[in-house]
């Protein structure tokens, strides 16, 4: 199994981009995770964010794997604890496709991927950079994969 994490937004501040690296390389093994950035919609002055939104969408789904299981990030998505995450991952391996991880533009996600998401996941009540949360759930992937594994990095 392997995952992508689809994100609309390009160029992560470095230290951000380091911490995913680490974390990428981190779970090549268990799960290996690929970055696809989605290159954002045009925004401004007389521009149409919805436009923008499905535009970012249509690039993104795009990328999704044939038959892949696809999580959307969402505010209104499920909160798993990290021992819950665990669990879904095993669900998902079990499933054996291929995952597909979305984080939206500025707007959320479009009409489009709201509709082939498999799941909406929830990182909780905060609202987070869109950058940081790639940091995030590549960390979290990380750690539900060592829990699977019985290795020590998790310690609750």
């Amino acid at each position: 199994m392997k995952a992508k994490l689809i994100a609309v937004g390009e160029r992560a501040p470095r230290w951000l981009a380091d911490g995913f690296g680490e974390y990428q390389k981190r779970l090549s093994h268990w799960l290996p995770l690929e970055l696809v950035e989605i290159e954002p919609g045009l925004r401004g002055k007389g521009r149409d964010p919805v436009r923008a939104a499905s535009d970012e969408g249509g690039r993104a789904l795009a990328s999704v794997p044939k038959s892949g299981r696809v999580v959307m990030l969402d505010g209104g998505g499920r909160t798993w604890s990290s021992e819950q995450l665990a669990e879904r991952l095993e669900h998902w391996r079990g499933q054996g496709q291929d995952l597909a991880f979305m984080i939206g533009g500025p707007e959320g996600h479009a009409d489009a991927v709201r509709e082939r998401a498999d799941e909406a996941w929830s990182l909780g009540p905060l609202t987070l950079p869109h950058m940081l949360v790639r940091l995030v759930v590549a960390e979290q992937l990380y750690r539900a994969a060592a829990l699977l594994a019985n290795h020590p990095y998790h310690r609750a």
